[in-house]
């Protein structure tokens, strides 16, 4: 059987680096199944994006997923694992491994870069996990 799941994530850092934190929802047929906030400690704002996808992913893998959406805000992001845009920094290098790595586990994969207002709930558990309410 094939499971097709939906993923929002989102990172959160207040400086840059600073105290960061990352948020994901997971949804199947349009409904939420999965969320998850966590903090990550000193972090860019762009790792604190990459542990967003990277832990959302693993948690689709977990779950058995064989398609995968992600959906994220982050231009950056979608860009970089879609192979338009090259991985300069060398601590982020690691990371687009990691995602790389997991998107292996799937059939089908889709990376949308989304306005942020779509993205509410995803932030929202980035933010509650940076203020220490999750």
């Amino acid at each position: 059987m094939s499971r097709k799941l939906v993923l929002y994530c989102d990172g959160a850092s207040r400086g840059n680096p600073g105290p960061g934190s990352y948020g994901f929802v997971i949804l199947e047929e349009g409904v939420p199944i999965v969320k998850v906030g966590k903090l990550l400690g000193t972090v860019t704002n762009n790792e604190a994006e990459y542990q967003g996808v990277i832990q959302g992913l693993a948690k689709c893998k977990e779950l058995g997923a064989s398609e995968v959406t992600v959906k994220s805000d982050s231009q950056l992001l979608v860009r970089q694992l879609n192979g338009q845009y090259k991985v300069k920094a060398p601590h982020l290098q690691l990371r687009v491994k990691e995602a790389r790595a997991l998107l292996e586990s799937f059939q089908t994969t889709h990376f949308v870069h989304v306005p942020r207002e779509e993205n509410k709930e995803a932030d929202k558990l980035a933010n509650l996990a940076l203020d220490g309410k999750l």
